[in-house]
This record gives structure tokens, C-alpha cells and sequence, in this order.
């Protein structure tokens, strides 16, 4: 996945992020039970919670590059990350997040 060039560029790859959380919540509904849902099911709250903070925080002008700090989601991709069927977009924005656009 390319690196964003321009803020609205990054501001999409978040959305984008966002919207596979939907996605994701939508398949847990579908297939409660399934093994992948219960691993979904462990970090998809903090997880999507997050996600909205960061997209919250970015379209109300209170976002900020932190060149020497990981997002705070990247915790769990670091645990999860095999779970996680997005896990490189989620990788780039938060690459994104340090070197900037």
C-alpha cells in the first residue's frame, strides 16, 4: 500500500479504516461463533474506538504528527495483527502518522 502523499489523502486511508471496522463488526453479527469472530470479538471495541478518535480528531483540527510515537492502536496490531484483515492499511496510516505527508 503507497504511503498518502497529501492530508486528504491520509484522511481517507483513516476513513477507510473506519469503515473495515463496520465491515468487520458486520461480519461478526453474521457469523456469531465463528472462530475468526472470536478473535474479532477481542479487540474490535478499543480497536474501533480508536479509529474514531483519530478521525474525530483529525476532521476537528486537534490532530497532530507524532514523529517519534506510535498511534495508540498499534498495540493492537502488534498482538492481533495476523487477525486483522486490514492490518497494512492500518500499518500505513500509522507510518504515515510519524514520517508525515
Amino acid at each position: 500500500m503507497n504511503d498518502p502523499k497529501t492530508w486528504d489523502e491520509y484522511l481517507d486511508l483513516v476513513h477507510q479504516a473506519v469503515y473495515e471496522i463496520d465491515e468487520m463488526r458486520a461480519c461478526i453479527d453474521e457469523d456469531a461463533g465463528d472462530e475468526d469472530a472470536e478473535i474479532y470479538i477481542q479487540f474490535i471495541d478499543p480497536l474501533d474506538a480508536q479509529l474514531r478518535k483519530l478521525f474525530d480528531d483529525m476532521t476537528s483540527d486537534r490532530y497532530e504528527f507524532q514523529h517519534d510515537t506510535d498511534l495508540p492502536f498499534m498495540a493492537i496490531v502488534k498482538r492481533y495483527g495476523r487477525a486483522i484483515p486490514f492490518r497494512t492499511l492500518l500499518e500505513t496510516i500509522n507510518r504515515t502518522h510519524r514520517k508525515g505527508v
